[in-house]
């Protein structure tokens, strides 16, 4: 996959760090909020970089584009974030042509994710993709290859059952809670954060608990006010959170800032406190967890679990990477097409060519000459001739590039300038 006549870049990359190898306080040095993504994609395009995707999440932060050497991306990303390269080094990976292809269908299917058959991550890669089309640096290739992952997750939602028993971080947090208090339903619920996390566990924590002391805190009270009309829960104000603390048995943290919102300082509790931070970076100081009565489990913890329904939905991963292969190979295709379009297409002009000037000396020539049928067999020759080459093309055990080097050299092509 050396040049596909879409950027101007010759490799496309992945490049990025994970749960897997990145714990929670790595992952938050690397984490890029909306303003950092938007500084990171107007600088890879003064450098000339025409296709790129950012994505920013919980479990890892990653960049998909074209560039001459991966390290043009590694620096984008140091420089946009408060990671170094050092520290990239110890737990990135980096995945060129169609791995990084393949790794990009794995990571918006579910099948990378840290709770197996997770589909939110999907909707982040449509929000980067608008992101970077709305900068201009979305090329037709980028385009292509998120409709297709896009295509790819909608299959394996709905041929396969591996998003059943909807698990998330959300759901995860409440099955935590579920297994580790008893008498839940008398407990006081504090929700520190209104986000898409801070929702989800709300409502989870309704459906599952059926605890009517839940109280919803959030900087800006309209956003927690939203949500608690939606679920018919409290809403206090943010002055309030200290005051919250000291009356609440559980905590539940997702606020989704860059540095802790909840410290040592903050809590003054003389009974048991159990706190959930589902925030990466942590928005929970680790010095919390000097206080005796306190107890603290992070993100990591909480997706460590394993239970019934993340086993069975292990049975349809075969599955769900045949989708993926099938699907891969239509992207494939078009991207080789995508290769040999221009060749192709100055091939055919050039033997249309060639049969016009020969169609006409004919002519000429000869008075009973019928140029009507001799255009119909030689369209069907051009036709003919230019798919050979097409499939020999296609033929992965050849060398596409020096196939296509001597077609245009043999036929003296002159290839249309994009």
């Amino acid at each position: 996959m050396k040049d596909y006549h879409i950027s101007k870049h010759s490799s496309f990359y992945s490049i990025g760090l994970n749960y897997k190898k990145a714990d929670a306080v790595i992952r938050g040095k690397f984490s890029l909020d909306d303003a950092s993504i938007d500084r990171l994609l107007a600088q890879a395009k003064e450098q000339g970089i025409d296709g790129l995707l950012a994505t920013s999440t919980c479990n890892r932060t990653e960049l998909h584009g074209f560039a001459q050497h991966p390290f043009q991306l590694i620096k984008l990303l140091c420089d946009h974030s408060n990671g170094t390269v050092e520290e990239f080094q110890e737990v990135a990976y980096v995945y060129k042509n169609k791995e990084a292809i393949g790794h990009l269908f794995r990571v918006g299917t579910g099948l990378d994710s840290q709770i197996l058959g997770d589909f939110e991550i999907i909707s982040q890669i449509k929000q980067s993709f608008n992101r970077s089309k709305k900068m201009g640096i979305a090329n037709p290739f980028m385009e292509r290859l998120c409709n297709s992952i896009i295509q790819a997750s909608k299959r394996i939602k709905n041929e396969t059952e591996i998003s059943s028993g909807a698990t998330s971080v959300a759901f995860a947090s409440v099955q935590y809670i579920l297994k580790s208090v008893n008498n839940i339903h008398e407990k006081n619920i504090l929700l520190f954060g209104t986000g898409k996390i801070g929702r989800n566990t709300c409502e989870n924590l309704i459906k599952h608990t059926k605890n009517p002391h839940i109280t919803l805190i959030n900087r800006t009270k309209e956003k927690a006010e939203k949500v608690g009309g939606k679920f018919n829960v409290l809403v206090k104000d943010y002055g309030d959170l200290q005051a919250e603390i000291r009356n609440a048995d559980i905590l539940v943290v997702a606020t989704g800032a860059l540095h802790p919102t909840v410290t040592k300082e903050l809590l003054h509790h003389k009974k048991e406190l159990l706190i959930l931070d589902l925030s990466v970076p942590k928005n929970v100081h680790d010095n919390v967890s000097e206080l005796p009565h306190v107890k603290l489990v992070h993100l990591d913890m909480l997706s460590q679990m394993t239970d019934e329904t993340l086993e069975r939905r292990q049975r349809y991963v075969p599955k769900a990477e045949a989708i993926i292969a099938e699907v891969k190979t239509d992207f494939i295709q078009w991207l080789e097409t995508r290769k040999f379009a221009p060749i192709i297409k100055a091939l055919k002009n050039k033997l249309t060519v060639m049969k016009e000037e020969e169609l006409d000396y004919q002519s000429k020539k000869s008075t009973s000459f019928d140029a009507v049928q001799a255009a119909v067999v030689s369209d069907r020759f051009i036709q003919k001739i230019t798919k050979q080459f097409a499939n020999h093309l296609k033929d992965d055990t050849i060398d596409a590039d020096s196939s296509l080097e001597l077609i245009q050299k043999v036929f003296q092509l002159d290839l249309e300038q994009p």
